[in-house]
């Protein structure tokens, strides 16, 4: 497909039994940039991203999808997402190269597009020697590294990532976020981060704070922390949990 995607989310919300987990969620999500939604534990991330995908449907709002600028249909585009959950559905008896093979047949990748991709996702990945080596057999960090090139064998045009470096040790982050950096300056493509490390959002192009399932704040990390006046997001959480708490 051709074309860039961009997502626009308008007046989110979503009640989950007796808890408001999204409350008039409004964001904004431009191609060729990595996008970080930060927020602390419980701030309605992964409901976020469930909407996005169509694996939720909203109580109110609505979320626009645009290719070139034109309005398209969710159904549409479906296939041109890939979706990474933070708990990885890989499977433990299979190897990285027998990973790529199913994933190349899910997603009917070409044979004249395959070999190639493939051998991109592994050096970006640093993959390339262990390709025989079960997914039961990786440390965290490559564990994670494969989950996510098996989302990008397609080559989507839109990539959400849910809480993608949970549990993984700060050298596989690092190494994470080069590889994520790398994709983006390769391809033209919409990269969604969603994560409750706050340090990592200087890693990310776009931020976009998520609290208690509100939208705080959009913009560069550098605007965000001169506008409240922060030297980390950290302190500027910290300020919205003492507006939260106050009688």
């Amino acid at each position: 497909m051709s074309g860039t995607i961009a997502i626009t989310v308008e007046s989110l919300t979503k009640k989950l039994r007796t808890t408001e987990a999204l409350k008039g969620l409004t964001m904004s999500f431009s191609p060729g940039v990595i996008h970080g939604v930060i927020g602390p534990e419980g701030a309605g991330k992964t409901t976020f991203l469930r909407h996005l995908m169509g694996l939720l449907k909203a109580d109110g709002g609505k979320i626009i999808f645009r290719r070139e600028d034109q309005p398209v249909s969710f159904s549409d585009l479906r296939e041109h997402i890939a979706y990474m959950p933070q708990t990885q559905s890989l499977y433990p008896e299979l190897s990285i190269h027998e990973h790529l093979e199913f994933f190349r047949t899910l997603f009917q990748v070409p044979d004249q597009v395959y070999q190639s991709r493939r051998d991109k996702l592994l050096r970006m990945a640093r993959l390339e020697e262990f390709t025989d080596r079960l997914a039961s057999q990786l440390s965290g960090g490559m564990y994670k590294k494969l989950g996510l090139i098996c989302s990008l064998l397609s080559s989507p045009k839109v990539l959400l990532l849910d809480e993608p470096t949970n549990g993984v040790d700060p050298l596989s982050r690092r190494d994470f976020w080069e590889l994520l950096h790398e994709l983006i300056r390769d391809e033209d493509i919409l990269i969604l981060v969603t994560t409750s490390y706050m340090d990592e959002a200087l890693k990310c192009d776009e931020v976009h704070l998520l609290f208690d399932g509100k939208a705080l704040l959009e913009g560069t990390p550098e605007q965000i922390l001169k506008e409240r006046r922060c030297r980390t997001f950290d302190e500027v959480f910290l300020q919205y949990d003492a507006l939260e708490e106050a009688p």
